[in-house]
């Protein structure tokens, strides 16, 4: 009887036993296990902090970073897509994978993160003020024209638009004397350009620094001076910072037939918001340009 009883317990033990242990049970204590730890704050605080000692763009993942072309772009994006939790492990595992494949597509590449590169910003002077009066359809034609007479000339010398922003673009060169001569057959082909009695005139800035890249944009301190180097253009013309001009050699500038007259600063103008105090600026003429001017002068 005592046996019996005994056998009866085990039996009970065992079936307890194998209860507690069942498939359905450990799959349910993991999945629970998972979700919690996918949320967990410091877990996901120590994957942020890892992140930011591997290789790579520690932000990588979010909209600046992922937009634009390539593998791991494209793959974070659909990642955000499929992921779409922002506060979880398994999205903070995901980036610093792509953050890895990305930086490793950089090295082997051969691309410098932040390459020199020459910045040009252009607009159109009193373009505000006319399009007020011409209205939006006169307007919308006229940036029609100005943009199938100025950007084939950019984009033949090699330059990349960036972006185009209402009546200006900002673009992006390799070498600045590529970019100057490109400049200048811009110039020269908006000269065609007229609407409803309005001949547009460009004013350019260009400067020549290490911005940063972030996808498809180009940001930080020397794509503000650009902006700000342009704004000096009150007029129009081109103006380029001495970052610049110290890279293109007096023979290139004298083929190009392009003189270079530094602006001077005003004693009691008031500091320049966005250019640092030593950096040159330049007005560039066309020796054209300034024998016009002195014929003007004389007959004044």
């Amino acid at each position: 009887m005592d046996v019996g009883h005994r056998d009866s317990e085990s039996g009970e033990s065992e079936e307890a036993l194998t209860t507690l242990a069942s498939p359905d049970e450990r799959r349910r204590s993991i999945a629970q296990w998972l979700r919690t730890t996918n949320r967990s704050p410091n877990v996901i605080a120590f994957l942020r902090r890892t992140r930011r000692l591997l290789p790579g763009d520690p932000e990588f993942g979010d909209p600046l970073s992922t937009a634009g072309d390539g593998g791991p772009r494209a793959a974070a994006r659909a990642a955000d897509r499929l992921l779409g939790d922002r506060d979880a492990a398994s999205r903070e595992v995901s980036l610093g994978v792509l953050q890895l494949w990305q930086a490793l597509t950089e090295t082997v590449s051969r691309r410098p993160a932040n390459p020199e590169v020459t910045l040009v910003f252009t607009d159109l002077v009193g373009f505000s003020t006319w399009s007020l009066h011409a209205g939006d359809e006169a307007a919308l034609t006229l940036l029609r024209q100005v943009a199938r007479a100025v950007e084939p000339p950019l984009l033949d010398a090699g330059g990349h638009i960036v972006k185009r922003m209402g009546d200006g673009i900002m673009a992006v060169f390799r070498d600045p004397t590529v970019a100057l001569g490109a400049v200048l057959a811009a110039e020269e082909a908006l000269k065609s350009v007229e609407v409803a009695g309005y001949k547009p005139r460009m004013r350019v800035g260009i400067h020549t620094g290490r911005p940063r890249r972030m996808a498809a944009d180009w940001l930080g301190v020397d794509v503000n001076i650009a902006a700000r180097v342009m704004e000096r253009a009150t007029k129009g013309g081109i103006m380029v910072s001495s970052s610049t001009l110290d890279l293109i050699p007096q023979t290139e500038l004298d083929a190009l037939g392009i003189v270079a007259k530094r602006v001077r600063k005003y004693v009691f103008a008031g500091k320049s918001a966005g250019i640092p105090a030593d950096l040159g600026i330049y007005r560039l003429k066309t020796l054209r340009e300034l024998t016009a001017f002195d014929h003007t002068s004389e007959t004044n």
